[in-house]
């Protein structure tokens, strides 16, 4: 059977979505909201205030016993060695051909106990390799279907999140750190992470709960989001979104993620990597500021002032925030260079572009 006549998972959430009367959509094998109020509405209250969103399709595998670090060792690129019990670290897992299996979060429980959160869209796929990879005394389970997740993301979610939290000091969480809390009598996991560049937190908890944190939410006056303006806020920051601008046949490195990338230990395409690292990738993940009007999208093509293709783009938008064109894209590594000019090939116009950094919103 094809996979897309196949029924879509629904979250917990899905009935609160459709009685808010959010315009679903299929996504990683879910009906997903897209947008509520509208997209641009959406994108400026997490930019600016607060919204949240429902990201309980995730994945989210355990990984316990004692050799549980060296099985994440082994399979993730960053050093999970480093982590102690209330981390977080985001990570990539290396495919053993030079390429992505997936990216991810690695948090750490305990010295014998991690969470693994994964995107939806691989959650088969990394269980998969990550069972295929494991010679060490670690169980794996998948707690995916046992878990939904709230994102309450923008500059005043600590405002909205902690009259509703048990325990107060959720200001002085560093970032990508977790607790053990409850949220209106419920038990959670609070984590200060977020997928948004607009500061946050993620509210981890068992399904049964997910329902009465989010009306209390949405009771205070949070903004319900959905995937569209969550698409526009990171790209804005400059996330990288898994099957846009990383995928099985990326590496790490040219996608610009070698701060995840730690020599230190023996991990899978660890000399690989180490290869590339010194001969240089030949493909380089760049962002781009259109200088013209136009939206670049993803497929697009990238052109030298002399009009040679050298690149294409893997996500591209109209900045909400800023009001002009960005995109993410990859780009043959002698024309990457900050701040030189190039065209981005929008139907039958090139358009002006300047390269820079992955990352639109002033610091």
């Amino acid at each position: 059977m094809n996979d897309s006549a196949l029924p879509l998972n629904k979250t917990i959430l899905h009935q609160h979505h459709l009685d808010a009367g959010a315009k679903m959509v299929a996504y990683a094998g879910f009906e997903m909201p897209v947008s509520y109020a509208g997209l641009i509405q959406e994108h400026n209250s997490v930019r600016n205030a607060c919204g949240m969103f429902d990201v309980s399709h995730m994945g989210e595998f355990r990984v316990k016993g004692p050799e549980a670090i060296e099985l994440i060792q082994w399979i993730s690129s960053n050093d999970a060695g480093k982590l102690q019990a209330g981390k977080v670290q985001y990570s990539c897992m290396p495919n053993g051909s030079g390429g992505i299996v997936d990216d991810l979060l690695i948090y750490c429980i305990s010295e014998v106990d991690f969470m693994l959160v994964v995107n939806a869209s691989n959650r088969e796929k990394d269980w998969n390799w990550i069972a295929s990879q494991n010679r060490w005394n670690a169980s794996v389970s998948d707690e995916s279907d046992n878990w939904s997740l709230i994102a309450v993301q923008g500059p005043h979610a600590l405002a909205y999140l902690q009259p509703l939290s048990a325990s107060s000091g959720l200001d002085e969480m560093e970032y990508y750190t977790f607790r053990e809390d409850a949220i209106v009598g419920k038990s959670a996991f609070i984590s200060s992470t977020g997928y948004t560049g607009a500061g946050g937190f993620e509210i981890y908890l068992p399904n049964e709960h997910a329902g009465a944190v989010w009306e209390a939410l949405l009771k205070a006056g949070v903004e319900p989001c959905g995937l569209g303006a969550r698409d526009t806020l990171r790209m804005e920051a400059g996330f990288c979104l898994y099957g846009n601008d990383i995928d099985d046949s990326t590496s790490p490195l040219a996608a610009g993620l070698g701060w995840i990338v730690k020599f230190n230990k023996d991990f899978v395409d660890g000399k690989r990597l180490a290869k590339e690292k010194e001969q240089g990738s030949p493909l380089l993940l760049r962002g781009f500021v259109l200088e013209e009007r136009g939206i670049p999208r993803q497929g697009y093509e990238i052109e030298s002032p002399s009009g040679q293709v050298i690149g294409h783009i893997t996500s591209g938008t109209q900045s909400p925030t800023l009001g002009y064109g960005i995109a993410m894209g990859y780009i043959q590594q002698e024309f990457a260079a900050l701040n030189s000019s190039v065209k981005i090939r929008i139907r039958k116009n090139a358009v002006a572009a300047r390269v820079t950094r992955p990352g639109f919103l002033a610091k």
